[in-house]
């Protein structure tokens, strides 16, 4: 039974030892290698043997419980592990090729002998995760695995991000996919909707976009993958084992490398198509407290504590982790560097960032792009909650500048565009409130210290807080909250369906031309809506999933995203490299209420045009703009003028909530 006061007061002491405890776990880990380049906690395999072993310095005993399949039945075998010189940690060796056997550990603690884990380093399971698999993970490679590779990024705001779930992308009727809610059915090519529009990977293909981001794609605890026959949905934000894909996205949970196979031949069908794939991680919390995998390993280590010796809540889902720690540091670490080098991912999205200390996060950026420059790191910038971590110490939004290579998302541009995410009522920019143009430039500029940006009157920011542009991404929408589409209407009750797509395009046609990380919203190009749900993480299908009817109803809007896409990725000017760089060459010619114009002067960052003027007009009359020179036209309204670009001098209109771009070569 777990004793919450004994063990805080346990690991407090830790704590106060600080290098002795840190140097005892570190022996622990250097005698535990068992081949060069590999260490730690892993499960070793080779043909020859397999090392089982387990952190646990506390426990009276650790058992090995052998089964032959991932459900049902007895173990055919237990076996005791043996506690390591010191004490922490426990291993066994058996010889021969295990590979294809299921197996859990059991801990006995002051007398008693908890459930049985999986443990904390699976990297294989059944059926719902509840036993592990010994694997040969090279069988699971696809052909060609080790030439594959996904895009090179100098800078992250190169990427153009299209976050998204699985499951609905492909789950709707008319989607085309002969295998809806998977893995490959998200990368089956030639798939059609209605009319014959591209869905699946092909539409993000037409569409442009070279990153996509997936909500939690690890094993988590709400899906029941054995019933699989009825319609089940959750985002995944109840982490159950941090190193294994979800079952209920392959075609077969029972068997424990399907998934892995699965998942690793829609890695390489994006990367063979150019797109990068982020995963959205959850080490900030588990899906259970008393008796998740931490837990029932190593009780309470794991976890913050307040000071009455209750659970501490920053994720607002029953407890929060604990980064600082040793341990959980360095399963944070190893498990982000092995999903880059087992699954060869390109970037991770941290939630809940700001519960996690910042000094881990600086290691997950080092360590990551030691694998792979190309990697980048973004996530939430703030808490769900208080943590008993000390503000100075947290990853937070705010601290952004001491965390050189993490980006955050910026809820100023996001609230600042579209209004409040908690409040219906509230409106933004585009939807007509006033008073809302700084926080926009703010989001203009990658949330950089800029001489013509008000600080005093952004809404969330009193400060800049991006060392360079790329450290912020821009958007205005996500799977959180409404829709960006429902929020323009909940806020608008009165307005019509023009008004409300003109909002909408005027939105994301910020974000595409803002210099920090484009990021949008799966579905928000063909107005995507949730019903007006606000909360959809466990909702049916009818609630989250893509209608692509909504593609064959909103062609036009769905070309005015492609054509921003296109225009970002064509001119360079819109995601400059450095705060130095926006400075000297990005500065706003007009800011009034509705009325937001700037300048990107002299081939900034390379662009071929000289110079460009964005004017976003937010009102919904008609302005008359005076120019000072002669410009040609690339957007006006709805009509992209990419290849024959009709000048303009002096005077021309400007349509009421939309946005102009003019350049002169």
């Amino acid at each position: 039974m777990i004793k919450p006061l004994k063990f805080t007061i346990f690991f407090m002491l830790l704590t106060i030892l600080g290098s002795c405890s840190g140097k005892n776990e570190k022996d622990q880990l250097d005698n535990m290698k068992e081949k060069p380049g590999e260490a730690g906690l892993w499960l070793s395999y080779s043909k020859e043997a397999t090392v089982f072993k387990l952190w646990s310095p506390d426990a009276d005993k650790v058992r090995l419980n052998l089964y032959k399949a991932g459900k049902g039945g007895k173990p055919y075998k237990q076996m005791d592990l043996e506690q390591t010189t010191g004490g922490m940690a426990w291993i066994k060796k058996l010889d021969g090729d295990w590979n294809g056997t299921y197996y859990t550990y059991q801990i006995k603690m002051d007398g008693e002998w908890l459930d049985e884990t999986p443990g904390i380093y699976a990297k294989a399971v059944g059926v719902n995760g509840k036993r592990a698999m010994v694997l040969d993970m090279e069988l699971t490679d696809p052909l060609n695995w080790d030439q594959d590779r996904g895009p090179e990024l100098k800078y992250p705001n190169e990427a153009i991000i299209y976050e998204l779930h699985i499951r609905d992308m492909t789950i709707h009727p008319e989607s085309g996919s002969s295998g809806p809610g998977t893995y490959l059915g998200l990368v089956e090519s030639g798939t059609r909707g209605p009319d014959g529009v591209a869905t699946g990977i092909d539409h993000l293909k037409e569409l442009g976009v070279n990153y996509v981001h997936l909500l939690p794609t690890f094993d988590h605890y709400a899906i029941n993958e054995s019933r699989l026959d009825s319609a089940q949905f959750n985002w995944g934000y109840d982490p159950q084992n941090y190193n294994v894909p979800e079952g209920s996205f392959s075609s077969d949970p029972f068997q424990a490398e399907v998934r892995i196979k699965e998942f690793k031949e829609m890695v390489k069908t994006f990367h063979d198509h150019g797109i990068g794939v982020i995963l959205d991680v959850v080490y900030n919390h588990t899906g259970r407290t008393e008796n998740s995998n931490f837990n029932l390993e190593n009780p309470e280590y794991y976890y913050r504590f307040r000071e009455d010796g209750t659970y501490s809540d920053a994720a607002a889902c029953g407890n929060e982790t604990a980064s600082e720690k040793i341990m959980m540091r360095k399963f944070i670490l190893e498990s982000v560097k092995y999903w880059a080098e087992e699954y060869h991912l390109d970037g991770f999205r941290f939630d809940l960032m700001g519960i996690h200390d910042i000094e881990t996060m600086n290691q997950v950026a080092q360590t990551l792009k030691e694998v792979n420059p190309n990697i980048f790191v973004y996530g939430e910038g703030w808490t769900a909650g208080n943590s008993p971590l000390p503000e100075e110490k947290r990853a937070l939004k705010k601290h952004i500048r001491q965390m050189p290579q993490i980006t955050a998302f910026s809820d100023d541009i996001r609230d600042g565009l579209k209004g409040s995410v908690f409040e219906d009522e509230s409106t933004g920019f585009v939807s007509g409130a006033r008073g809302t143009e700084e926080s926009v430039k703010f989001g203009i500029v990658g949330s950089i210290d800029h001489p013509q940006v008000d600080y005093g009157k952004i809404n969330y920011s009193d400060a800049p807080w991006a060392n360079d542009p790329w450290q912020a991404i821009s958007y205005v929408s996500c799977h959180d909250n409404h829709t960006l589409f429902d929020k323009l209407k909940v806020s608008m009750p009165e307005a019509d369906e023009k008004t409300l797509i003109a909002m909408n395009k005027l939105a994301n046609a910020v974000v595409m031309t803002s210099q920090g990380v484009a990021f949008i919203h799966a579905g928000s190009e063909m107005l995507r809506t949730k019903d007006e749900e606000h909360n959809s993480y466990n909702l049916p299908d009818i609630i989250n999933q893509i209608d692509w009817n909504w593609k064959v109803e909103h062609r036009q809007v769905f070309e005015y995203y492609r054509n921003l896409i296109t225009l970002r990725k064509n001119h360079p000017a819109f995601r400059m490299t450095s705060g130095e760089a926006v400075r000297k060459h990005l500065s706003f010619v007009r800011s009034e209420p509705g009325l937001i114009a700037y300048e990107i002067k002299d081939h900034a960052n390379g662009d071929p045009w000289k110079n460009i003027l964005v004017i976003l007009n937010a009102n919904e009359h008609e302005l008359k703009y005076v120019l000072k020179d002669e410009w040609e036209i690339a957007l006006l309204e709805n009509d992209f003028k990419l290849e024959k670009t009709p000048q303009v001098k002096n005077v021309f209109r400007m349509p009421g909530i939309s946005m102009a771009i003019l350049f002169q070569r």
